[in-house]
């Protein structure tokens, strides 16, 4: 039995993370001049996520937007989220799904910037980062060692990027130029290479940084994080729960500790945000997905022991030696070290 087993009861762990993208950052994701005034649902979102959690007994992860921070009309919705016991995780400054076109001089103003906001609003510097968009860089890693971070969690090791990708440019209004900016949004089908397990980047001259991917399903490499599960329940919500009882039970008998990722547009519908009625699964209303929600989140936690990504990385780094991995020249994927 190994260490993290003994720790937890028996149960082994999974990473409960969510990813605080907030309105603004969906209207400009999808081309709506309206972003600009950065318009909020944060006071109205967490209260609604922070009861959920206290009504599961769950601590995770939230990634906080550094510019939300800045914002005072955030201010006592995000102090709240320190106030009942979650991480904080920075998840850039201005959530830009192409981190990998910033130069280092850049990555390390946008990172810094990030940190500042969060730490000046909610009091706790951030030691974990996410990528928007599953966005990263080799310099961008360099960056985050260089600062102290104990783990980046930005890698989805799925085939199915460049499908996302065609969807998202099929639906949203973008310029030329915005076009270019996020030609890789979401990856390429290499991807699906990547490994599904942690493991430490080698970054050269003794300097390492645990990687915590975004868990898909092992061996078929699908995502099965809660957004993809509702756009399947909006056909068959037996067949979306069939899947994540699947997804599950395949890290069981592989042996992989799930990350597993959340949304805001997991929990709210059109009634909170009908600006993002364009967004799969906004045609769903609020009180559907939080029983959803319940219901999966029940079943998480009968197979493992879900925590904050900062306590999963304790136990990853205490469980044993880690695969190391070098950065490529280029965020292009590495082999897959198996499930």
């Amino acid at each position: 039995m190994s260490d993290t087993r003994r720790a937890t009861g028996g149960k082994p762990t999974a990473s409960l993370s969510l990813d605080l993208d907030n309105l603004w950052s969906y209207m400009k994701t999808h081309g709506d001049p309206g972003w600009t005034s950065r318009p909020t649902y944060l006071p109205r979102f967490l209260p609604v996520v922070l009861e959920l959690l206290a009504e599961l007994k769950l601590d995770i992860t939230f990634f906080v937007v550094g510019v939300d921070a800045a914002g005072e009309e955030n201010t006592e919705a995000l102090q709240s989220i320190v106030r009942a016991g979650h991480e904080v995780g920075n998840h850039s400054y201005e959530h830009e799904p192409w981190l990998h076109r910033y130069t280092p001089a850049l990555l390390e103003a946008e990172i810094a910037r990030a940190e500042e906001a969060i730490e000046a609003v909610m009091g706790q510097r951030p030691r974990g980062f996410r990528g928007p968009g599953y966005s990263w860089s080799p310099a961008l890693l360099d960056v985050l060692v260089r600062r102290g971070y104990r783990y980046d969690a930005s890698t989805l090791p799925t085939f199915l990027g460049p499908l996302a990708r065609l969807y998202y440019f099929a639906t949203a209004e973008l310029t030329p130029e915005e076009r270019q900016d996020r030609g890789s949004l979401f990856g390429s089908w290499t991807a699906g290479f990547w490994p599904n397990r942690p493991y430490t980047w080698d970054l050269g001259t003794g300097r390492q940084l645990l990687e915590i991917p975004v868990t898909v399903f092992p061996l078929f490499r699908t995502p099965f994080h809660l957004s993809y599960l509702l756009y399947l329940a909006r056909y068959s919500e037996g067949l979306a729960l069939a899947y994540w009882r699947s997804a599950l039970g395949a890290c069981r008998i592989a042996g992989v500790e799930p990350s597993i990722l959340l949304h805001p547009l997991d929990l709210i519908g059109p009634d909170v945000a009908p600006e993002l009625r364009f967004f799969p699964g906004m045609d769903v209303g609020g009180d559907a997905k939080r029983r959803f929600f319940r219901q999966a989140l029940g079943m998480l936690c009968e197979r493992f022991d879900v925590v904050p990504m900062s306590v999963h990385a304790e136990r990853i780094h205490a469980s044993g030696k880690l695969p190391r991995r070098a950065t490529p020249a280029r965020a292009e994927p590495l082999p897959a070290g198996g499930d």
